[in-house]
């Protein structure tokens, strides 16, 4: 283990150049449509040229791979245990994007090994010098592994609806990244909105709640309403983005999209090296996180 744990600071200790855009996508609970926001914001972003890839972190629970409509041969689990090379594992999507599939109908618990970490680092240092955005559609709630790598991404979009305990489980997310990091960036999405309004409320609610109790401002990207489109896309398994592109939530998502690609966050990797994606995955491993 002494021997991975050099190899991985020497690899890592080089100029990795301008890289890539990391966010990840979460929620304090499931069924709030992060999955199918995080397929759709993705297909937007690489509609508009840039290099984008989601890699599915539900592990063995996965579906992005389902909403798109598409089969995945290999998928990360399969990449971690040495099933399949990193090549096998992007697959093609629609609009030229790229992702890597959790996998389904698996335990979603593995157990984490050296070797297997050290695969994960490699397999991200690639990603963030091949695309410009990477997309990690995490699963609901929070564990030990995933706040991990939580506390290593720069930027996290949270989604919510405008439910009570949608509410408080995505303030609960947040408190708990918080906690660890407080320089996170947060952006916050409130999903199945059935108002403007109603969606407005409830951003407002979180930023407040976040600001009072925790000094911490958040971003908000606003709300998307609730589409009955988004069940036929899913159903149909296309995207909504793709196949209701004048539907109410494609065209506000089309907005949000641009809305978040203008914040200063886009340059937040060619300006400060130091505090990297890569780095502080560097410092889990060396600390014997996993």
């Amino acid at each position: 283990m002494r021997d991975q744990a050099e190899q991985l600071r020497m690899k890592m200790s080089g100029n990795l150049g301008v890289l890539g855009r990391s966010i990840a996508v979460v929620s304090g609970k499931g069924g709030v449509g992060k999955s199918n926001f995080t397929t759709n914001f993705a297909l937007m972003l690489a509609k508009l040229g840039k290099k984008v890839v989601v890699l599915d972190m539900d592990i063995g629970m996965g579906n992005v791979n389902i909403l798109i409509g598409r089969n995945a041969q290999y998928n990360l689990k399969d990449y971690l245990v040495g099933e399949a090379t990193l090549s096998q594992v992007i697959l093609d999507g629609p609009n030229n994007l790229k992702y890597i599939s959790g996998g389904s109908g698996l335990s979603s618990v593995i157990q984490w090994s050296p070797p297997m970490f050290n695969s994960l680092v490699n397999a991200f240092e690639t990603l963030q010098r091949n695309f410009d955005y990477i997309l990690f559609d995490m699963g609901a709630g929070a564990t030990n592994w995933s706040l991990d790598i939580l506390t290593s991404i720069e930027e996290i979009i949270v989604i919510s609806t405008t439910e009570p305990t949608s509410v408080t489980d995505a303030y609960s997310m947040m408190k708990y990244i918080h906690f660890r990091d407080q320089n996170k960036k947060f952006y916050l999405v409130v999903n199945r909105a059935y108002s403007n309004e109603e969606g407005r409320e409830t951003c407002i609610r979180l930023k407040n709640t976040m600001l009072k109790f925790l000094q911490k401002e958040i971003n908000i990207l606003g709300s998307l309403p609730e589409d009955p489109t988004v069940r036929k896309a899913v159903i149909d398994q296309i995207p909504f983005s793709i196949s209701y592109p004048d539907s109410p939530i494609s065209k506000t998502l089309d907005a949000m999209v641009n809305k978040f690609m203008n914040y200063e966050g886009e340059a937040v990797y060619a300006q400060d090296q130091t505090t990297t994606f890569l780095k502080k995955l560097k410092n889990i491993f060396s600390k014997g996180r996993v």
